[in-house]
């Protein structure tokens, strides 16, 4: 952990962060229901309405994402986590002020058109960070990254508990302001290629006077950063890694958003679950998730490496989604969120492959091109299993089995897990595009 000391910043930025997003999670599906459908436990507007909101955010950040990371290459990660962060506060406060139907369709609109930047920028941004870090720590220090998004999960989640609906808004706003002030004030930038520092939102004008149009040329360089569809489609051909492991990213996280959308609305016509027991029930898979990538993820890596740790995470996110899918009882669902002591690792061993197969200054593209493929996913996910999940959740279900759906998403996983066992280690950095660029060390 003293060898990751320079990342002390960035880890404390992506808790706060983390902690503002995840202490509202227990609450919004309580807060959806009773704006949309009162006194009920099961609603059909309320999970296409989310459903669509995922597929629309999933389109926005499609573009966004391989966008900010080829950004951050060229102006810098500090600069471009700035954006996210500040927006993320805005529909938390609307919800912090009041939580009544019109309040929450005007939170559901701000939460659809800045999440379309915000959803996934600032764990892809973090991750690019990895240009200041020697490979032979990245998965480490992906793992230690992840573990800080699970404590902030359980943090979050565990304070939620306790917390009243109206209150736990208000903190939730309250620290994400504290988390983009933490940011600007305390977090260095990652070193970039020379000439390329200057912030996007520096307070220094630009010379417009420069000749030969050079100027004209600048105005366009913000739309010139956008990594051409030759540069990603010669990253895939150039690591068939890097291939496998999109391959991965799309179906897990096909899975993983489908079980994020699914999940609360069957187990709150199922169960009668509420507030605090879905805040029991993350709390439990946020523990254990902390434990996996703070403690067991640093000691496997060096015994089994990244692969094999990537196909033991998929092997038990499967089996968890199928545990869901036919709980018979309420217990059950707190057995399953157990299995994400071993889940939580599929991730940073899957971003740490990823990591390894290109140079520090292809960090942002490479990292913004897997989010992409997971925002794609984001798309199809809820355009698949929502209108699945309505339907065997409802009285026209054509035969009595409300997790169908659930098990349905347990195969997506299921693929995911079957391809990561063709992929194998590969010779480091494969992909270049011939910038200079300085690695700088921790």
């Amino acid at each position: 952990m003293e060898k990751l000391s320079g990342l002390s910043h960035l880890f404390m930025t992506i808790f706060l962060h983390n902690f503002s997003s995840f202490m509202v999670s227990p609450a919004i599906t309580d807060v959806t229901m009773s704006a949309l459908c009162p006194g009920r436990d099961e609603c059909s507007l309320a999970i296409y309405l989310t459903g669509f909101q995922q597929a629309i955010i999933g389109l926005g950040t499609l573009v966004m994402m391989p966008l900010v990371g080829n950004l951050s290459d060229k102006y810098g990660r500090k600069t471009l986590l700035t954006v996210p962060m500040i927006l993320t506060i805005l529909p938390l406060g609307v919800l912090a002020y009041s939580r009544e139907r019109n309040f929450f369709y005007m939170y559901y609109v701000l939460k659809t058109l800045t999440a379309m930047v915000c959803e996934g920028s600032v764990h892809c941004l973090a991750l690019a960070y990895a240009d200041n870090v020697t490979e032979g720590r990245r998965a480490s220090a992906f793992g230690v990254l992840s573990g800080i998004g699970s404590s902030a999960f359980v943090c979050g989640t565990l304070s939620a508990r306790f917390l009243s609906t109206s209150s736990t808004f208000q903190v939730a706003t309250s620290v994400a302001v504290v988390a983009a002030v933490y940011m600007r004030v305390f977090l260095p930038d990652s070193v970039v290629g020379h000439g390329l520092t200057a912030s996007l939102i520096s307070k220094e004008k630009p010379d417009l006077t420069k000749p030969d149009g050079e100027s004209t040329r600048n105005g366009t360089q913000l739309f010139k950063s956008m990594p051409s569809l030759e540069d990603m489609v010669s990253l895939l051909k150039t690591s068939s890694t890097f291939s496998q492991a999109a391959i991965v990213a799309f179906f897990s996280n096909l899975a993983d958003f489908g079980l994020h959308g699914s999940m609360m609305y069957y187990l709150k016509a199922r169960f009668h679950f509420n507030k605090d027991q879905f805040a029991d029930l993350m709390v439990i898979s946020g523990i254990a998730g902390t434990i996996s990538q703070l403690f067991l993820m640093p000691a496997l890596v060096p015994a089994l490496g990244e692969e094999k740790l990537l196909s033991v995470g998929l092997l038990f996110s499967c089996a968890h989604m199928f545990l869901y899918s036919i709980a018979w009882s309420v217990w059950v669902p707190y057995v399953a969120a157990m299995f994400s002591i071993l889940f939580f690792l599929s991730h940073p061993c899957m971003r740490s492959i990823v990591s390894k197969q290109v140079g520090s200054c292809e960090q942002g593209m490479a990292q913004g091109c897997i989010s992409g493929i997971c925002s794609f996913a984001n798309v199809v996910s809820p355009l698949a299993f929502s209108p699945l999940t309505a339907l065997f959740l409802s009285d026209q279900a054509p035969f009595n089995f409300p997790g169908f759906s659930i098990m349905c998403i347990g195969f997506a996983s299921m693929i995911a897990f079957i391809q990561s066992m063709r992929i194998r280690a590969a010779p480091p950095m494969l992909f270049h595009r011939g910038s200079n660029c300085d690695n700088a060390e921790v």
